[in-house]
């Protein structure tokens, strides 16, 4: 298979799907002109055109018609009406990737009426800056070359792991809604950091550089991740000081609570579909 003729369409231009394209092109695994976007709101639409040089199409049958890659980046509670609508144009020789929340691969080929090559991934929003983490589960007819081709689409805009669907829930709970997490705690550092005495915008820089770099050495050390730890933590010393506090107050199973939290909830939407 001539995986650099194969053009890649998207219904819907939201966030995730602007992410993509920008990495694919960027990467140089896709010229704008294998490149193609389909949503209800062309102005979108346009502003991806324009920015590059994707083509655009007013109806998602069109863009499926003219795509061998149909990547679904729209909002879980429009997926139905979506498949609906493409029914008719998806057939065997496409390969369709999900990368709706919650939405379980049985539910899209209970819609279509039967299989199709299909692979259900679960990016992250650090995918913006071509940073993400992006894990794939494999469905329906894909085959192991398909499924390479789907790795390299999210291979341009981070780094990818390839697990099984049931995992999907878990996934979501741990890097899906794991930057908003991260996020939430650099928010209580930084009023940490004001509490004791400076302004917003330094203890702002402190924060975010301090965990960038902590996140750079964790992933190019050899270390683990108790090791990385220990080398900070000096007997009696401030960094021993502030863990202790952590310990006390039960961090690890304060997180393994938020998690097991997060998967539940992700459990409960797709039941709902």
């Amino acid at each position: 298979m001539d995986t650099n003729s194969k053009k890649l369409g998207f219904i819907g231009a939201g966030n995730m799907a602007t992410a993509l394209i920008k990495g694919l092109v960027s990467s140089g695994e896709y010229d704008s002109e294998r490149l193609a976007v389909a949503d209800i709101d062309q102005g979108k639409v346009k502003e991806l055109g324009g920015q590059f040089g994707v083509k655009g199409y007013p109806d998602n049958r069109d863009l499926v018609a003219q795509s061998n890659i149909v990547m679904l980046s729209v909002k879980p509670q429009n997926m139905r009406e979506v498949l609906e609508g493409i029914r008719e144009e998806l057939h065997d020789e496409h390969l369709l990737i999900s990368i709706a929340a919650g939405i379980p691969l049985k539910m899209i080929f209970g819609v279509l009426g039967r299989e199709i090559p299909a692979v259900r991934v679960m990016p992250n929003t650090p995918a913006l800056i071509q940073k993400g983490m992006s894990a794939l589960a494999p469905g329906g007819k894909v085959t192991p070359e398909l499924m390479e081709m789907a790795r390299t689409i999210f291979d341009a805009v981070g780094e990818t792991v390839i697990v099984k669907e049931e995992m999907m829930d878990a996934v979501t709970a741990v890097s899906g809604s794991g930057p908003g997490y991260l996020f939430r705690i650099m928010e209580c550092f930084v009023q940490a950091g004001t509490a004791v005495g400076f302004d917003e915008e330094t203890s702002l820089q402190l924060v975010v550089q301090t965990v960038l770099g902590a996140a750079h050495l964790a992933n190019e050390s050899d270390k683990s991740l108790t090791q990385l730890r220990e080398m900070v933590t000096s007997p009696g010393g401030t960094t021993a000081a502030g863990l202790s506090v952590f310990e006390s107050k039960g961090l690890e199973n304060m997180i393994k609570e938020v998690v097991k939290a997060a998967r539940d909830r992700g459990i409960e939407l797709g039941k709902n579909y």
